[in-house]
C-alpha cells in the first residue's frame, strides 16, 4: 500500500495533513480555509487557488549578509600585493601567535586534550552553554572577592569572537548604538552593522599610551547607547589600562547607566611592572559581560573555546539578559566538546613557567621592534605594555613618494615582503605590527 502525506497551508502557516493510504478519506473535516494548496478527499486531489510566486529564479542575499563587512579585509583584499620574489614573506598582519611556530603551547595543555580524547566522554553534544564542570572551572579560575563567579555566570562559546557576538546580540536592538574604541578590533563593527546597530568610535590617545579620551567617550552617549566596549589589554594597541583609568571609565558608564562589554581575551598577558585588573573587579554598580578565551594566553586560537562571564552583583541585568544569552547560545551548540573536556585541566595544570616564558618572549621582541623603529625618521612607535601588538604612527610628510599609508603598506610588501596591518580611522596615520 502506498502512503502519502500532503502539506496543507492555512493563512500562511503550513500543517501536515493526516497520512493517506491509497483511497482512504482524510480523517476529520474537510479543510476549506483560504490558502489551502492541496487537499486529498475520497481519493481525489483538489488544487485550491493560491497566489503563485513569480515563475523565474530570483534568489537574493539577506539584509544581514549584505550589511556584513569587515572593513580591514575590504581594504586588504583591494590592495595590490605582490611580494618580492627574492625575499620570504613575513606576515605581521594577523593576531595568530602560532603562525611562525616560535610560540608553542605548553605540553600540559596538549596532554589535557589527549586525555579528553582518550576518555571518549566528550564526543557528543554538550548543553548549549557548555558542560557544568567546564563552566565551574572557568568560574573558579577567574573568581575573586571583588567579582565572585559561579558556573551559572559562565557561558562557553566557540572562541571569544562568538562570545562578543552573543554579548552584542543580547544587549542591542537594531537602531541602537554601541561605543567602540578607536583604534580597535574590526570585528565589533562587522558584527554590529550586520545587525543594524550603529557603531560610534571613541578615541584612544597615543600620546597617553592609548588611554581612553574620556571626554570624547562621554560625548557620544545618548538614549540609544546600549553598551560600551572596553578592550583591555588592547588589540591592536598593546596598551594596558591602569586601575585608576578603568575606574574613570566605570564612572562614565555609571553616570549614564550603560553596561560594559569587556573584551579581555588578552587578560593577564601584561609585561612585568604592569598590572591588568579586570573591569569587573573594579565595578561597584556597572553590570559587565566579560569575554575571554583560550586563544591568546594559551596560544591555541584554532581550538575555538571562549566564554562570557556575567558580572551583575546588583541584579541590573536580571534574569532576562541571562535567559537571552542562553537562548542565543542555542542557535549554535557552543564550543567544541573535546576542548571543553580538557578545559579544567588546562586551567588548573598549566605551569606558571609557561605564562612567564610567553610574556618574556613578547616583551623582548616588543623592545627590539620599538628600539629599531624609533631610529627611523617618520616612524613613531608607541611602546606596548602587553598583548601581542605594537602601533606605529607614520608621519606621511617624511615619505613624499607615498600617497598614503595604504600605498606605504603595499610598497612594503612589494619591496621587502613584509605585510603589516593597517588601522585607518585615526587622525594620524598608523600601522600596527604583530611581532
Amino acid at each position: 500500500m502506498e502512503t502519502k502525506s500532503y502539506v496543507v497551508k492555512m493563512n500562511g502557516n503550513e500543517v501536515l495533513a493526516k497520512n493517506m493510504v491509497n483511497g482512504n478519506t482524510l480523517k476529520g473535516k474537510t479543510v476549506s480555509k483560504i490558502g489551502v494548496h492541496h487537499v486529498h478527499v475520497n481519493g481525489t486531489l483538489y488544487p485550491a487557488k493560491t497566489k503563485s510566486r513569480k515563475q523565474c529564479w530570483e534568489v537574493k542575499p539577506s539584509h544581514m549578509a549584505q550589511n556584513t563587512l569587515n572593513p580591514i579585509r575590504a581594504i586588504v583584499d583591494g590592495m595590490k600585493l605582490t611580494p618580492n620574489p627574492d625575499k620570504p614573506m613575513i606576515a605581521l598582519s594577523i593576531g595568530d601567535p602560532t603562525v611562525f611556530g616560535n610560540l608553542p603551547t605548553d605540553e600540559a595543555v596538549l596532554q589535557a586534550m589527549k586525555d579528553a580524547i582518550d576518555s571518549h566522554k566528550f564526543n557528543g553534544y554538550a548543553p548549549s552553554v557548555g558542560y557544568l564542570q567546564s563552566r565551574q572551572a572557568v568560574a573558579n579560575f577567574y573568581s575573586c572577592p571583588e567579582a565572585p563567579l559561579g558556573p551559572e555566570d559562565v557561558i562557553l562559546t566557540s572562541g571569544c569572537s562568538q562570545a562578543i557576538d552573543l554579548a552584542i546580540s543580547v544587549l542591542c536592538n537594531p537602531g541602537d548604538n554601541i561605543l567602540v574604541p578607536c583604534p580597535g578590533f574590526s570585528l565589533y563593527k562587522t558584527l554590529a552593522v550586520s545587525m543594524g546597530i550603529q557603531v560610534k568610535l571613541y578615541n584612544l590617545l597615543p600620546e597617553k599610551s592609548w588611554d581612553v579620551d574620556l571626554q570624547h567617550l562621554e560625548s557620544l552617549i545618548d538614549e540609544k547607547t546600549s553598551c560600551i566596549i572596553v578592550t583591555n589589554p588592547s588589540n591592536p594597541c598593546g596598551s594596558v589600562f591602569t586601575k585608576e583609568h578603568i575606574q574613570k571609565i566605570l564612572k562614565v558608564a555609571s553616570r549614564h547607566c550603560v553596561p560594559i562589554l569587556a573584551d579581555e581575551i588578552y587578560s593577564d598577558m601584561v609585561f612585568p611592572g604592569c598590572s591588568s585588573p579586570s573591569v569587573a573587579s573594579l565595578s561597584s554598580d556597572v553590570p559587565i559581560l566579560a569575554c575571554g578565551g583560550l586563544a591568546k594566553r594559551w596560544l591555541v586560537p584554532g581550538w575555538r573555546l571562549g566564554w562570557i562571564m556575567i558580572h551583575d552583583r546588583n541584579d541590573i541585568f536580571g534574569s532576562e539578559i541571562r535567559q537571552g544569552l542562553v537562548k542565543l547560545s542555542q542557535r549554535i551548540l557552543g564550543a567544541c566538546t573535546i576542548v571543553q573536556g580538557a578545559l579544567e585541566s588546562i586551567l588548573n595544570n598549566t605551569p606558571q613557567s609557561f605564562y612567564s616564558r610567553t610574556i618574556s618572549f613578547l616583551k623582548s621582541n616588543s623592545e627590539i621592534c620599538f628600539n629599531k623603529l624609533s631610529t627611523v625618521p617618520g616612524l613613531n612607535p608607541v611602546m606596548p605594555s602587553g598583548a601581542m601588538y605594537l602601533m606605529v604612527g607614520i608621519g606621511m610628510e617624511h615619505f613624499p613618494d607615498f600617497k598614503n599609508d595604504v600605498d606605504f603598506t603595499e610598497r612594503l610588501v612589494t619591496e621587502q615582503s613584509v605585510f603589516v596591518f593597517l588601522h585607518l580611522p585615526l587622525s594620524i596615520q598608523t600601522t600596527s605590527v604583530l611581532w
